[in-house]
């Protein structure tokens, strides 16, 4: 059962029912009429693109809880592969100026996974969700978004400290590996904390941009997340779900204290991604089509 609010209401499914029962011919006719829709989403405009991103975010605020969690714990455990893509790349490049930037396509790994997966990334759910909020700004629908961030957050590090757990403490990777592991662990959570805040938003900028992106994006969709989870590492930003497999890496084996990880970290990097994903991002999306979408209400 839905844990917020249903997609549909019982008077809207008894219109379907009723529609589908006096034109039998109706369901077909709509299918074909959502086909073509489909079959144009090369061409989608900011409008159209904005309402497939929002019946998405309705669909994730329909979603019972314990789904959220699975998903969201799979999405921290998977997105590790962006952090052992790189350090695999790192270890077995050359010691070459140009190796730093083939290294970062490793990063694009674990993006990969998760989002061609449709597991729950926390920095996606920063548009997905904020967009239904954005049409009805309730008390409710607050609460919806809040509550399915919660629950997405705190599986993705879930997912992180159990996958981060067993890198540290199982042969599960090569013993060549871990330098290059400990040296990028090291270098995520080591800023100083203003750093990692500035630096995280571009990093919320860009995972929405690809939110946004791909409704249009068709058969490309795979260079889209390659090419802009590349970029975030290749511009050294901060994102907080990779970001934590480094954390935890260093937590488990008493490398980083707790303090140092939540205040130096944590909530910098948390609220650099909510900044670039919502604040920024999400706004300006909005903001363009939101003439369009009051007029239609």
């Amino acid at each position: 059962m839905p844990w917020c609010y249903p997609l549909m209401s019982n008077r809207d499914e008894k219109k379907m029912v009723s529609t589908h029962e006096s034109d039998p011919g109706a369901a077909p006719l709509e299918e074909e009429t959502e086909r073509e829709s489909v079959e144009r989403a090369a061409r989608l405009s900011s409008k159209l693109i904005y309402e497939v991103i929002r019946r998405d975010g309705e669909e994730e605020l329909a979603r019972s809880k314990r789904s959220l969690f699975w998903s969201g714990t799979a999405a921290g455990i998977m997105i590790s592969f962006s952090v052992l893509g790189e350090a695999i790349l790192r270890t077995y490049l050359p010691d070459a100026s140009w190796s730093f930037l083939i290294e970062n396509f490793g990063y694009s790994l674990g993006f990969l996974l998760v989002i061609m997966c449709r597991m729950q990334l926390f920095t996606e759910n920063t548009i997905t969700t904020v967009l239904p909020l954005m049409v009805l700004p309730t008390t409710h629908t607050f609460g919806c978004v809040a509550r399915l961030w919660v629950v997405v957050l705190a599986a993705n590090v879930l997912g992180a400290f159990c996958i981060a757990t067993l890198f540290a403490y199982t042969p599960v990777i090569p013993e060549d590996l871990r330098p290059a592991l400990l040296s990028l662990s090291e270098h995520a959570v080591h800023m100083p904390a203003d750093q990692s805040f500035f630096r995280a938003i571009p990093a919320g900028i860009l995972v929405a941009a690809i939110v946004w992106m791909l409704p249009q994006a068709s058969d490309s969709g795979f260079f889209t997340i390659l090419t802009f989870t590349w970029l975030i590492a290749a511009g050294d930003f901060t994102h907080i779900v990779a970001g934590s497999v480094e954390m935890a890496y260093l937590g488990v084996q008493g490398l980083l204290g707790f303090s140092e990880a939540l205040f130096g970290f944590f909530i910098p990097v948390l609220a650099g991604n909510i900044v670039g994903g919502t604040a920024v991002f999400a706004m300006i999306a909005w903001g363009q089509v939101k003439d369009d979408v009051l007029e239609k209400q």
